[in-house]
């Protein structure tokens, strides 16, 4: 293998994990001091794995003993909202597995929560896990969340929404797409649906639908709309099943428009994502 020092310019992250990928080797010692490794960002479209991603590696890094510890900070617009747990496809306490997670149940339906108040939730957070001496791990499908954070958007009275900003990373962040065969996404996210199905919904949508107002942007979204046609009689069980994996499918390919425009992306498939990573934070 090819042996090669380097200096971390803005960007040059993804060429490192690129080129260890293609098995070269980079002489990293006393460039990366503890605590300056970047942050992981794992992002993708809905359904692709990334918060399950996101805990093997936070595991499999504190086992090797690269890190003390691992913190996940969610980038979901749609987790933040408490009580929404199965519609929203949350990570439950069994599958977190130990890892904190953050960025989850922050504020009720009816609250407002902007993307200037994510990156400011989320800057603070990264600077409190990296006081713990942890490796923050950022996983989510909400692009405009991940892309303030990691090209540092500076918002005035309106919301930065130009892909032109998407030229100076910081340093800060590894950002790592999961790649996925749309035939096969597709037909991961119709299981996902029967899956969802086939737990609690009808009584947490009840449960919604009876606090909050359905005018509520956070009620209009995800699978509740559809559940509580199932539950009025208006749609069959099996039609809502389908009717919610063609919403997800949609969300998905305007989740895959958004980030197939960001430079920086390093994109993997789900099968090697994990290895790559952690190939990634053992040689730096």
């Amino acid at each position: 293998m090819t042996a090669k020092n380097i200096s971390y310019d803005k960007g040059s992250w993804a060429d490192v994990f690129v080129s260890l990928a293609k098995g070269k080797e980079y002489l990293c010692d006393g460039l990366v001091k503890p605590g300056d490794e970047p942050i992981l960002v794992i992002i993708g479209p809905t359904g692709s794995g990334k918060t399950g991603l996101a805990i093997d590696v936070a595991l499999e890094l504190q086992r090797r003993g690269r890190f003390s510890g691992c913190e996940i900070i969610s980038a979901d617009s749609r987790a933040i909202y408490k009580g929404m747990d199965i519609g929203t496809a949350k990570p439950t306490r069994e599958e977190m597995c130990g890892v904190p997670h953050w960025g989850i149940d922050l504020v009720e339906p009816d609250e407002r929560f902007t993307v200037v108040d994510f990156c400011e939730y989320a800057r603070q957070k990264i600077a409190e896990i990296r006081k713990r001496g942890h490796l923050p791990i950022i996983a989510g499908g909400t692009g405009l969340y991940v892309d303030a954070l990691v090209y540092d958007y500076q918002f005035n009275d309106v919301v930065k929404n130009n892909y032109s900003d998407r030229q100076q990373m910081s340093s800060e962040y590894l950002m790592v797409g999961i790649d996925w065969d749309r035939v096969e996404l597709r037909k991961r996210l119709v299981q996902r649906s029967y899956k969802l199905f086939a737990q609690d919904i009808e009584a947490e949508t009840a449960r919604m639908a009876n606090k909050y107002s359905w005018d509520l942007q956070a009620m209009k979204s995800d699978i509740y709309p559809i559940v509580w046609r199932m539950m009025q009689g208006e749609i069959s069980r099996d039609e809502a099943i389908k009717l919610n994996a063609i919403d997800d499918w949609h969300l998905a390919k305007r989740q895959l428009t958004w980030f197939k425009r960001s430079p920086n992306i390093c994109w993997v498939p789900l099968s090697q994502a994990k290895d790559r990573i952690i190939n990634f934070y053992d040689n730096i």
